[in-house]
């Protein structure tokens, strides 16, 4: 195998380094608003809301002219391409409000998940083909980071060999064509918490499939200083007769973490895997409350449904609920701060959604 390559230029480096320092600032996350047109619809629906793109528009304007402190909090939003070019009442594109917030505008660029062949029910995630050109015009339309998401299942034979390699060869692509283009890559491998596996298989299969990916991005010569890893929490599967408590999975996800993550990525943003927001928040606390003097990376938040449940409950489609829908987003948003910080005091914050489980069998955007 030939070792000849070339890194980045250092103009690149700088750039790609800034940018993913400045989202998992301290006390800093993200709030994933990328959900497609069909998983919005569902959000919709179930506030008694149809499924049209002003109501779409109006949802996210209301997330993006949320009071401008919601800055000290969130460092970046992820959005769905539709969002990317909707405008507030005003006039003001989206992303124009959220720069005025000192947020990052960041881009879903995959293209949905797809049955892999020859698998017990595995699947693979597709959108590479055109990738290139889309980040190029990502990137002159004001976006700096992007997220790519794979999906690996525990069942009693998965994940297998072929899916663990499939998807860290692709996420390792994606991320090599996006710092081509100047944007940070999340490179988000999320094992989804459908079945009844306990903390244990979680916590290896974790570890397997991070190992995997490590691999495949260094193989591609990815500049791990410029990207940032969004992966579950390691929990026991949702149908798990064992529970486990918040320093359980702390420990287990740090343990993973440690064994597999190379100190030089800046930092690891959790998707919230169908917990309910207080959970979310508990168990980033105590992931961080883990091992916080030996840390080499920040440990922080890449929420959807756990930032945005009670905004969505506050709001109820109403203009005359937007401030309570705002005030929502909020409270959730500075809890899952100080839980980044290992500050955050279980139960202090209450929100609309309550502790109302947040879990999609199967989940697909």
């Amino acid at each position: 195998m030939t070792t000849y390559f070339n890194y980045p230029d250092p103009a690149l480096q700088n750039e790609l380094r800034q940018i993913a320092n400045t989202i998992v600032a301290p006390g800093k996350g993200i709030l994933a608003a990328d959900e497609s047109v069909g998983t919005m619809g569902k959000r919709l629906s179930d506030i008694g809301c149809e499924n049209t793109e002003e109501n779409r528009r109006k949802y996210r304007q209301l997330l993006f002219t949320t009071d401008k402190s919601i800055g000290n909090y969130i460092s970046g939003v992820i959005l769905f391409h539709e969002t990317l070019y909707q405008k507030a009442d005003d006039g003001t594109p989206f992303a124009e409000l959220l720069k005025q917030r000192g947020i990052i505008p960041g881009i879903k660029v995959d293209t949905g998940v797809v049955p892999l062949f020859g698998s017990e029910n595995e699947c693979t995630t597709q959108g590479l083909d055109d990738l290139g050109k889309r980040c190029a015009q990502y990137k002159k339309d004001g976006c700096h980071f992007a997220k790519w998401r794979c999906v690996l299942k525990i069942q009693k034979n998965t994940p297998s060999y072929q899916a663990i390699l499939e998807n860290a060869n692709v996420l390792a692509r994606y991320a090599s064509i996006c710092q081509s283009n100047g944007i940070v890559p999340i490179v988000e491998p999320e094992i989804l918490p459908d079945g009844d596996h306990d903390l244990e298989r979680c916590q290896k299969v974790t570890e397997t499939v991070l190992a995997a990916v490590y691999k495949a991005l260094n193989d591609h010569h990815v500049f791990l200083e410029g990207t940032l890893l969004k992966p579950n929490m390691v929990t026991p599967g949702q149908s798990s007769p064992n529970k486990s408590a918040p320093a359980e999975i702390g420990a287990a996800t740090f343990t993973a973490l440690s064994r597999t993550v190379p100190p030089a990525v800046p930092g690891i943003v959790f998707l919230s895997g169908g917990q309910s927001e207080e959970e979310a928040s508990v168990n980033l606390n105590a992931i961080n409350n883990f091992n916080p003097a030996n840390k080499p990376w920040a440990l922080s938040f890449s929420y959807g449904r756990a930032l945005q449940a009670s905004v969505l409950k506050a709001w109820q489609g109403k203009d005359e609920n937007i401030a309570n829908g705002q005030a929502e987003l909020l409270k959730r948003a500075k809890a899952n701060s100080e839980a980044s910080l290992g500050k955050y005091v279980a139960g202090t914050v209450e929100g609309k959604a309550g502790d109302q489980g947040l879990f999609v069998k199967n989940h697909a955007y």
